[in-house]
Order: C-alpha cells, then structure tokens, then sequence
C-alpha cells in the first residue's frame, strides 16, 4: 500500500485547525514519518497511525515545526517496545539540535543516525536535494526502480505460463525468449518532498517526473514579497514547481497562520500546475497514490 497520511499542515505559527507539520508515507511495508514538529505523537493517534509503522525518519531541517516532535514521537516507540531498526536522515549541519532532542527522549529503541551534507542517494531508494532556505536544508525523493508490465498474449505465443512466468522475471530469459519480448516499460512510481525554500535547482529536481509531490506553500501569491524575505514558496510558485516536473498530484501545505481560508492558495497553484491534480492538505487527510503512469 501507498498513501500518505497528513499529520500536520501548519508552518511557524500552529492554529486551531492546524497543527505543526507531520506527514507519514506508507510505501511498500514501510513508514517515512516527515518532519515530525511538535504535537506529532498527539496528531498520529488521532490518525489512526502507531509508532510500531515508522522505520524511518527523514528532517529537512531543524527550525522547530519541523524537529520539535522528534523526542515525543521516540519516547512513544520506546514506550510500545518497538523493535525493529528505526533509521533518522538530517542535515549534518544540525547535529547539536538534534543530539538535544534526542537527550530528552526515553532510551529503548534501536536508532540509527543518518547525517547527510551533500546531493546523492541516501538510502535504497532515498535520495536528497539541497534547497534555499535561512539555514541549512534538504528535501527527500524516494523512488521506485523502473521494471516491466507482462503482457499476457504475448507469454502465451512464446509458451510461457505458471511458475515459468516467474522464472523469466529473475532470470530475464528463459528457453530464449527475452523478458522484453513479452513486456513493456513499466516507469517506478516516485514521491517528491519539497518543504521550507525559496525557488531553486534542488527543488526542481525533487520534483521531476514525481508522482506525487508534497510542497511547502507557505504564502499567497499577492504576499510574494515576504515569501521571498523569508525563503518560502507561493502557492503559485509550488504550482509551477509541479508542472515544469510533470507531476501527477500536487500537495501543498505548511500554510500561514495569517490564511484562515487556504481556497486561494489552492486555486493560484491550480493556475500554474499545468496538468496536475492540486489538493490543499488538511490535518488528518489520508492521500491515496495516484495510479501508476502508462507503460510505455
């Protein structure tokens, strides 16, 4: 199953309605928590999300509505005895913050520390961007490897049936014929996570040929002076984000206190998104995967 479940929507400053950020992938048998900021243990009860689902934890950055939720949402796992590996991805340059919340957190699980400085693959999978924020800050891809979609008459021209199907899918041959003669294509699905930045080179490449990218619209397109002040995308700017990267859904949050009504930021990203669907995250939503691309 994919799906990720927004935890969280606000950006500095956290609202009746919204809470600091928070958002879990489900990807596949495992659970990235994002940018866990304070009250994200609280935010994962009411989402119907246990601390046995993380395996990893990926910061962007330490500013506190992005890390002050970290030693709650440790101290829950140690609490419910969790067992399993649990793998924490940050900026190397925020160690200090980071050694601090983790001394305040209950000791118990197994944590595995993943400090990153550069560009590049971190994971299996996992790779980060630098982004252009007030300090230090990196955005995460996790992507799928490209495989192949079986086509059906062509395994039986060539014979090809049962466990034999399998065997030709690890081996790549099989009596000789080629898993290309009986296949197409199949693009891996990707997923993008672009938070607190102003326009710049690591953004886009997050964020080309995502499937689905959540992205940081912090301010209204009529407020881009002070986007730009303080190192933030506008909704429209998170819009054109997703279409120069031809992406299929667009999430966009971390909204501004100073937006009781986020209808707006929605519809300048709508304008600018060319083909992608937009949605406006609330706390709590859960937003499925889109459907893989056509193979090729």
């Amino acid at each position: 199953m994919r799906e990720l479940v927004v935890l969280g929507t606000a950006s500095q400053v956290p609202t009746r309605a919204r809470n600091h950020n928070g958002y879990v992938l489900r990807w596949d048998g495992e659970g990235l928590l994002f940018d866990p900021g304070e009250g994200t243990q609280r935010q994962m009860i009411h989402a119907g999300v246990s601390a046995s689902e993380i395996t990893r934890i990926c910061i962007t950055h330490v500013h506190g509505d992005h890390c002050f939720g970290l030693p709650g949402v440790l101290s829950r796992m140690a609490l419910d005895r969790v067992t399993h590996p649990v793998r924490l991805h940050y900026p190397a340059s925020g160690e200090d913050i980071i050694s601090a919340l983790l001394g305040v957190a209950s000791p118990g699980i197994d944590l595995r520390l993943y400090p990153h400085g550069e560009a590049g693959p971190i994971a299996p999978g996992l790779e980060v961007r630098p982004l252009l924020h007030r300090i230090e800050t990196f955005g995460y891809t996790l992507a799928e490897p490209d495989g192949h979609s079986l086509i059906p008459e062509r395994l039986a021209a060539a014979g090809i049936a049962g466990p034999d199907v399998g065997r030709l899918q690890h081996d790549g041959s099989l009596r000789g014929v080629r898993l290309e003669d009986v296949s197409v294509p199949r693009p891996g699905q990707r997923f993008a996570f672009v938070m607190d930045t102003a326009p710049c080179a690591g953004a886009e490449e997050l964020a080309d040929g995502a499937d689905l990218l959540v992205a940081e619209s912090t301010f209204s397109d009529d407020d881009g002076d002070l986007a730009k002040q303080h190192r933030h995308l506008t909704a429209g700017q998170a819009g054109a984000l997703a279409a120069a990267g031809g992406v299929i859904t667009l999430v966009i949050t971390h909204f501004s206190s100073r937006y009781a009504d986020v209808s707006l930021l929605a519809e300048q990203a709508r304008a600018r998104a060319g083909g992608a669907t937009v949605v406006a995250a609330n706390d709590l939503d859960r937003i499925a995967f889109p459907k893989r691309r056509p193979s090729s």
